[in-house]
């Protein structure tokens, strides 16, 4: 596998992935934010008190998935794609008997370059296992033992 040429590929891929649910939750609060002002000019009585407090719920929800998406691209500019990592590490490229995995953010499978890479946080239970080792040790994961082969 070329660490070198992949790596960079799958944090673009990443990159536009937090982008894209960043525009989906912007267009839902925006959405959210127009239908609360639209039922602030209907009817007064229990049921607009009701609808009104379930579109602040729903408002809110979206600006703390938002902030979370955001948090996401703050993430993805602690990767490195020019280190090439003797440990697992934020930004590692990790090939094991399991499958390849890119350490960044949580944003699944991934196909370049014909290579499946599932891209995982480090808070992630695999991101957890792999964390601070090396070529050649072994991790556990749905209590089977795996071996990391390669990492850059």
């Amino acid at each position: 596998m070329k660490y070198n040429v992949l790596k960079p590929k799958l944090l673009q891929h990443c990159m536009t992935f937090a982008q894209a649910r960043i525009g989906r939750l912007e267009h839902a609060l925006n959405e959210a934010q127009q239908a609360a002002n639209e039922q602030s000019k209907s009817s007064a009585g229990d049921k607009y008190n009701t609808d009104r407090a379930m579109m602040h719920i729903e408002r809110d929800n979206h600006a703390k998935q938002l902030a979370e998406a955001h948090l996401l691209l703050k993430t993805l500019d602690l990767v490195q794609v020019s280190t090439i990592h003797t440990k697992v590490d934020m930004g590692s490229l990790v090939q094991t008997s399991l499958g390849n995995f890119f350490i960044s953010i949580s944003a699944g499978k991934i196909t370049l370059d014909g290579v499946e890479v599932m891209a995982v946080s480090l808070a992630s239970p695999i991101g957890q296992q792999l964390t601070g080792k090396k070529a050649g040790e072994q991790f556990v994961i749905n209590a089977r033992e795996h071996t990391i082969l390669q990492l850059g």
